[in-house]
């Protein structure tokens, strides 16, 4: 009787190991590869394209800490509640093209093959179009692969329809940023980066009716005067804002709601239904303000040189003598106090239940941040307070 050498047989027993488990995974690693679901072009979704009135845009960051638990003690995850939200608005738009582009972290399939780490959606008048999944950039911190999809899906005509834009996540930095993504911590991403990547959705030199900015601290002078080039409206919220969410019913029946076309009086009742909603669930402070972005250019300029100042110093600061900052409302700095401070903003306000701010009744729409060693000075947090709206 012949015995296999030791090394033949360890072979033999790994073919089998993977004939019975590694190749029925590889392929089902293999078809969660796929581009995902695809309809093709059919005449009737051709004629649905006449009826498109309405393009909406909106970018998830699902690649943070979005993990929250509800008063029962339930685990929630933000960004997966966001989505559920937009896909519900994108169902009951009979006239209107979404595009969602969900960012989610990065995952290995057997801890060893990289998985897609974005999720594409294309509803075009309340049905679904395409939904794949897709690689985002994991060099740089820029939106090419959304834009690459904007570009094969989006309705041609977009000068003829009322455009919004739609980001929900953490709070954006003005300078900075490194962390923002956590599965590439090298990774900056702030303001400044977020316009840049918004060329690629304007790329005709058009801006956004609306942009509705679902971030906490979304309402400061740099943040509106740099993203203000992209749209003609924003909503924001100058202070923390609750899970970095609001309340997206307003967007449902678009055809109905925005029919008027008048995007200024629809923002202010979507940012009064979004304050309403978040007053009857929390005790913290609540704001959501309207920003019309044209009207409040005259007092951006005014505060721009020395807003930018500030900034500066606070980029040059050591570690040592590194500020200690705490936002503020704008109007407690008596340098940005001006006649023109409230012009063209909306503000819907309530202070917080409790602590030493809620005798507060009033808000001017602008936050800034103030070193509290050197009162009077507007700072901005150069990395992102990912638990601060939790």
């Amino acid at each position: 009787m012949i015995i296999p050498h030791s090394s033949s047989v360890k072979r033999i027993l790994f073919s089998i190991l993977f004939m019975s488990v590694g190749f029925p995974a590889l392929i089902i690693f293999l078809s969660s590869c796929s581009t995902g679901m695809m309809v093709n072009h059919t005449d009737q979704q051709i004629e649905d394209v006449s009826r498109t009135q309405y393009s909406i845009v909106c970018i998830i960051h699902g690649d943070g800490d979005y993990l929250y638990h509800d008063t029962s003690s339930n685990e929630h995850t933000a960004d997966q509640e966001a989505l559920a939200q937009v896909i519900s608005i994108s169902r009951q738009n009979p006239q209107a093209e979404v595009l969602i582009f969900h960012q989610q972290p990065k995952r290995n399939f057997l801890f060893f093959f990289p998985q897609k780490d974005g999720e594409f959606y294309y509803y075009r008048n309340g049905r679904l179009i395409a939904n794949e999944m897709y690689w985002r950039n994991q060099q740089h911190s820029d939106f090419d692969p959304e834009i690459a999809l904007y570009n094969r899906f989006h309705t041609n005509d977009q000068n003829k329809m009322v455009r919004v834009f739609m980001y929900f996540g953490h709070e954006i930095p003005e300078f900075g940023g490194a962390g923002y993504n956590l599965s590439y911590p090298g990774q900056e991403f702030n303001i400044n980066d977020l316009a840049e990547k918004l060329k690629g959705f304007t790329h005709d030199s058009s801006r956004f009716d609306l942009m509705i900015l679902s971030t906490c601290f979304g309402g400061t002078p740099y943040t509106i005067e740099t993203l203000g080039s992209y749209a003609r409206i924003i909503v924001a919220s100058p202070d923390n804002l609750h899970l970095s969410y609001f309340n997206l019913s307003s967007l449902e029946r678009l055809d109905i709601s925005l029919r008027n076309r008048d995007v200024l009086s629809f923002a202010k009742r979507f940012a009064q239904q979004a304050f309403d909603r978040l007053t009857s669930d929390v005790q913290t402070a609540v704001s959501v303000a309207v920003y019309d972005v044209d009207s409040t250019q005259e007092y951006l300029h005014s505060v721009q040189g020395i807003y930018n100042q500030t900034i500066s110093a606070l980029k040059s600061e050591s570690p040592v003598s590194k500020p200690i900052i705490e936002p503020c409302d704008c109007a407690e700095i008596p340098g940005y106090v001006l006649p023109i401070m409230n012009k063209g903003v909306d503000i819907f306000y309530r202070p917080a239940r409790f602590g030493r701010l809620k005798s507060k009744y009033s808000h001017s729409g602008w936050e800034c941040w103030m070193d509290i060693k050197k009162q009077g000075t507007i700072l901005k947090l150069t990395e992102p307070v990912q638990k601060s709206n939790q």
